[in-house]
């Protein structure tokens, strides 16, 4: 499968945005990951519709929104029209999930499920097919800049041997806490989609993301 990189725009500065996306883009990433956070779901309020409407015509990059909100089903039609590609609900935020999967593919975009860190894997195994994408989080979601939780790989290991049981070639994108450092054991325990936000955005853009590309392309 393909490795992508998704640098998540948390991490960026807003003053420069559409500079910092630009060079992540040309530097090889292939998504943008956009996390959306309400204040109930998650402790922290981040970002909506409008930003994802101001960026959407700056980049080709894949639109990878992840909704950390409560009953995101709310929601869906609107950020499928201000141009994601993917949106992404948490399994745990949700009352009737298969309905909010079916409302995500009725705007003709890609379904993510994720799971916070504290959800076992298996509370997958119902929708195995029907999302494009799974997100395993390595942090507690709500805040940029925490520690990778080691356990996190094994959930990894986990989720990538439920699919290949089933004969399933799916996405599992990871969110939290990698860097250059240990994103090469995030893809050798299964993983294909690498969110970081702190690993890009700070320091050098460009060259961070390029040192994330190699080693992503190194275990293609």
């Amino acid at each position: 499968m393909q490795n992508i990189l998704a640098p998540s725009i948390l991490s960026a500065d807003f003053k420069v945005l559409g500079d910092q996306i630009r060079q992540t883009e040309e530097a090889g990433a292939g998504y943008i990951h956009f996390d959306v956070m309400d204040g109930i779901f998650v402790p922290s309020i981040s970002f909506g519709m409008p930003v994802l409407s101001s960026i959407r015509g700056l980049t080709g990059q894949v639109m990878d929104v992840h909704l950390m909100v409560t009953e995101p089903v709310r929601y869906v039609k609107q950020f499928a029209e201000c141009g994601a590609d993917i949106i992404t609900v948490h399994f745990e935020a949700c009352e009737d999930l298969g309905a909010t999967l079916e409302a995500i593919h009725a705007c003709g975009v890609k379904a993510g499920i994720s799971i916070k860190p504290g959800t076992p894997v298996e509370s997958l195994v119902p929708y195995l097919e029907q999302a494009e994408m799974f997100l395993i989080m390595s942090v507690e979601p709500g805040f940029g800049g925490q520690a990778f939780i080691p356990e996190s790989l094994e959930r990894i290991r986990t989720l990538r041997d439920m699919l290949e049981e089933k004969g399933i070639e799916k996405d599992i994108e990871v969110d939290g806490g990698i860097y250059h450092s240990n994103v090469a054991e995030v893809l050798k325990a299964g993983a294909n989609v690498i969110v970081s936000g702190s690993g890009v955005y700070k320091g050098d853009i460009r060259e961070n993301t390029t040192g994330f590309m190699e080693i992503l392309k190194a275990y293609e």
